[in-house]
Parts: C-alpha cells; structure tokens; sequence
C-alpha cells in the first residue's frame, strides 16, 4: 500500500474560499488577502483557530494554509489580449513572437507586471504590522514569470528585511505545457544565472534541458491534475510547515483547485489565492 491524500478547502476565512464567491467583485489581492475578520487582532485569532485545527486533527490529517499567488503580465499575456484567445492558441502562441512582441520561449514580465509583483510585496508588507503569518516554505514554477513575481514581492528591495527568504524551484509547478512557446523554460543553467542561489534552489534532480515541452503536443487537464496533486502531497510531507507561499500560474492553480473538488477560479495576473486546506491521509493499492 502507498499514502496518498484527499484535499478539501475548508471554508469561512476568506471571502475567495467559497465556491459561491463573487469573483467579479473580487480584486486581484483584496485588503487583508480577502481574510473575513477585519478586527485589529484578526491574524492573531486566525493563527489560533489553524493551531486548533491541527491539534484536533484525527492521525492523518494535516491543515496548512497556501498562498497561491499567479506571476504578473508577462509578454505572452499581453499577446493573447492582442490577437484574441482563439487565434493565439490556433497560430501566434506557436511563434516566438510577432516582430513587435517577444513571447517564447519563457518570457518575462510586462512593466505592468513587474508593478503587479510590487502591489502584491505591498499587501504583505501592510498585513506584516498586523501580524500576518509570513510563508515558512515557499515554491515556485521554474519558468521566468514566476521566479521574477516572486523576486519582486519577497525579496525586492525593503522587503521583509528581517527575514532570510529563499524558494525552491519545482518542475511540477510550471504552466500546462507544450505547443506554446511561451510555456518552454529555458535550461536550468540559465535559470540559475538569472536566479543564482542560495536564495533560489532547485528541488534534486531538476534537469538542465526542458524534457517535458513537446511542441505538437499540448498537455492533458488531467495531467495537469496529477501534477498538482503531487505537489501538493509534497507540500503536505513537510510536517513542520503551515503557512506556504506558492508562486506560479493559472493553469496549474486551477489544477490544485480542480484536486481539491472546487471549481476553476479566474485569478487576475499578480492575484493571490489564499486557502485553508486540508489533507487526509488515505491508502491505496500498490501497482
């Protein structure tokens, strides 16, 4: 037998957890990331009701918070919104880019995107004096977008200056793959120039070539899905942390909704997604 889990969004923190949100009136990063409680101690009481819910927890079941956050405009989204959905995922998203835009492979962020990284350092930053939990892992896709989003809001400059923060790179956190250029990651030398350690680190065994990108092939919602259950079991192994930053795109952020049992949430480049999840250890056959 093997350990797997079951995952569920536990619901009544913040106003994005339900599936009956609103989501047209949600901003990309609400005050308070969308906590409910607007008290001056909010952040005290809801660490306290998570520690509550770990002590009750039955053998096997484990609460943890995830910050889901989706990197800001990078050229490719400003492509699509040129050339509309359906002729970009029929032709322009194939190419590198269009002699005036440069998209593929992993582009970069958008100056908006860069301010949409910055806006999201800022709501942390305020929600620090009031006691917010700071991420104790942090995760992110290996494509540029991602770690440069995440640069901008945990270790720009001013930035939690207290606190020593690094990240590591996870294959299984980048974007559906193939067919897109935009979705190809450049080889981990280069990522490593760009994102040099020890703040960044790669998980073991990360290659140097991208091995997964196929450009006739366009990867399976399902496959996705699997992806981000593995993370998400990964995430769940590391018994000793709660409150987890994960910084990567709106695919597969759909996808860890999708393994959750909710339904796809349109979350805005430079959007965060809080969520209680919880996890249940459960057995199954070994093939």
């Amino acid at each position: 037998m093997t350990l797997s889990r079951i995952f569920s969004i536990v619901p009544g923190f913040f106003a994005q957890d339900s599936p009956d949100a609103n989501v047209f009136n949600l901003v990309a990063i609400p005050p308070r990331f969308g906590l409910i409680d607007d008290s001056p101690d909010r952040w005290t009481t809801f660490k306290m009701k998570i520690d509550a819910l770990n002590r009750a927890a039955p053998e096997g079941t484990t609460y943890k918070v995830l910050f889901l956050g989706r990197h800001g405009q990078g050229y490719h989204n400003v492509g699509e919104a040129k050339y509309g959905t359906k002729a970009w995922d029929d032709y322009w998203s194939k190419l590198n880019g269009d002699g005036e835009l440069v998209w593929g492979p992993d582009p970069l962020l958008t100056p908006l995107g860069i301010s949409q990284a910055e806006d999201a350092r800022s709501v942390w930053l305020a929600e620090v004096t009031n006691g917010i939990p700071l991420p104790e892992k942090c995760y992110a896709s290996p494509l540029h977008r991602a770690l440069s989003t995440w640069e901008f809001t945990f270790s720009g400059p001013g930035s939690f200056a207290t606190e020593r923060r690094s990240v590591l790179i996870l294959e299984d956190l980048r974007e559906e793959h193939g067919v897109h250029t935009c979705d190809m990651r450049n080889p981990r030398s280069k990522i490593e120039r760009n994102f040099p350690p020890p703040t960044h680190g790669f998980e073991a065994d990360f290659s140097e070539e991208d091995l997964i990108w196929r450009a006739d092939e366009r990867e399976t919602k399902e496959h996705i899905k699997q992806r981000a259950a593995t993370v998400l079991d990964r995430i769940f192994d590391e018994h000793q942390s709660v409150y987890i930053s994960v910084t990567a795109h709106g695919g597969i952020i759909n996808a860890f909704l999708a393994v959750m049992g909710r339904v796809p949430y349109p979350l805005p480049t430079g959007g965060i997604l809080p969520l209680v999840v919880k996890g249940v250890e459960v057995s199954t056959p070994q093939v």
